[in-house]
């Protein structure tokens, strides 16, 4: 079970927004504005109504219950094409204004990026949240946009080109490292969420082994944001199952997720996750409720 740890984080508040930690599990919808999209799901294509099928997509998110809306505009996947920052804004800026336009006030934008510049375009555009897969370390320019904003960072573990000896202790001693590198930058300790970053730089073995032990990273003292959405782990295990296919896979990261304290999980699938979570937190959480009969 998920330890006390979480009910005891403040909340985390900026602008008009608001998260209270430990009371229900969050769910982040994932939009992508690429066209190359490791899970098939990428938007961005040469079809001019692409911004309008993203924000239809977004809708749908919310009206089934994401909270979050994270928009990215350039791959992660590995060996991806790398994308310049001016063709990362070109993908997400309209899209940002659009989102912000037709979405309400309360649902809350983050922009998957780790450019300083696209960052600092998609908060003016309408995003709230910077969701940095290099935890601040790869543009020297992104905490000081952070701390300037007064916005909320995700700091995600990337592994990718580190030396490795224990997973868990690895990922431990590089989110604290990046914690007091934000701290250092004056963005606040309220503002900080960790990613354990699964599939970054991490193998299979790795990526269980995290997903086993996610609860030592509560001794971080700051909300765990999970993604593990359609990863490449859960194909393997499941026999070598494409992205589409992935969803009980995810089903059960995202449970047992919750169950070792995760207060966010970044998925694709939004409706499906929503119940996954809804049953996870009754269970872990105590949050259900008899209905009035």
């Amino acid at each position: 079970m998920a330890s006390l740890l979480a009910a005891t984080l403040p909340p985390t508040r900026w602008a008009d927004y608001s998260l209270e930690w430990g009371q229900s599990t969050y769910v982040m919808g994932i939009i992508n504005a690429t066209p190359d999209s490791f899970s098939g799901d990428g938007l961005q294509t040469d079809k001019d109504d692409w911004i309008q099928r993203a924000v239809s997509q977004a809708q749908q998110f919310v009206a089934e219950g994401a909270t979050f809306i994270d928009v990215g505009g350039e791959s992660t996947r590995p060996h991806a094409e790398l994308v310049t920052a001016t063709q990362e804004i070109e993908r997400v800026v309209p899209l940002i204004r659009a989102l912000r336009a037709a979405l309400p006030a309360q649902i809350m934008i983050s922009i998957d990026t780790y450019k300083a510049e696209v960052a600092e375009q998609a908060l003016a555009a309408g995003a709230s949240i910077i969701n940095d897969i290099w935890a601040l370390k790869q543009d020297p320019a992104m905490a000081e946009v952070a701390r300037a904003h007064g916005v909320p960072v995700v700091l995600m573990a990337n592994m990718r080109g580190y030396q490795k000896h224990e997973i868990v202790s690895d990922v431990t001693r590089f989110l604290s490292s990046a914690i007091d590198h934000a701290l250092a930058a004056g963005i606040a300790w309220e503002h900080i969420i960790i990613d354990p970053g699964i599939g970054f730089g991490t193998t299979p073995e790795e990526n269980l082994t995290l997903l086993r032990r996610l609860g030592a990273l509560q001794a971080l003292g700051r909300p765990i944001l999970l993604g593990t959405s359609r990863k490449s782990t859960i194909g393997l295990i499941l026999g070598g199952l494409p992205a589409t296919e992935r969803l009980e896979g995810t089903a059960a990261t995202v449970a047992l997720g919750i169950a070792q304290g995760a207060d966010i999980v970044r998925v694709h699938d939004v409706r499906e996750m929503m119940r996954v979570v809804k049953m996870s937190d009754a269970i872990v959480r105590g949050t259900f409720q008899q209905p009035q009969v």
